[in-house]
């Protein structure tokens, strides 16, 4: 078991090419090999990403956790209505690999749900930062976004990351 594990992990490492990822501009995207961190959102260090857009934050996983996690079978989302708190976990994304909490990047009322999700979960894999959102939330305390990473910070810190593992 763990030779197939260590097996999956060393032939992801070993890609040389990266995806297309046709529908974002590269104005508006950093391309790394193996995933694609898009400006204008905020980024958590545990692989969430956030846009606020007027009185809305949308959250979802980034492309670097999909990559991470591998095909993604089931994914877990509280109701709307209820509450989250920055760093507290609102629902998990299970994999064929394993199963990870989801962790919010602000504080707020849920308001919306990504209810696609239910019956495509693939959809965070094929498009993380768009069909594959996780929960809209109406943001408590919006000066938490300033402790988020930027593109260039997130980049620099997945960097580092896989160079440690």
């Amino acid at each position: 078991m763990a030779l197939r594990m260590w097996a999956s992990s060393t032939a992801s490492a070993l890609r040389i090419s990266c995806g297309s990822k046709s529908h974002l501009s590269p104005a508006f995207s950093l391309s790394r090999c193996f995933s694609t961190v898009l400006d204008g959102l905020k980024y958590a260090s545990s692989h969430e990403w956030v846009k606020h857009e007027g009185s809305v934050a949308t959250v979802g996983i980034t492309d670097h956790a999909q990559d991470h996690l591998g095909e993604v079978v089931f994914v877990d989302l509280p109701e709307p209505g209820g509450s989250v708190g920055q760093g507290s976990s609102f629902g998990a994304v299970e994999s064929v690999k394993a199963t990870s909490d989801i962790n919010s990047p602000i504080s707020g009322e849920i308001v919306e749900v990504n209810s696609k999700l239910t019956e495509s979960p693939g959809l965070v894999n094929s498009s993380p930062y768009e069909d594959g959102w996780m929960i809209k939330v109406k943001p408590s305390n919006p000066s938490e976004l300033e402790s988020l990473l930027g593109s260039k910070e997130y980049t620099k810190f997945c960097e580092e990351e896989d160079a440690a593992h």
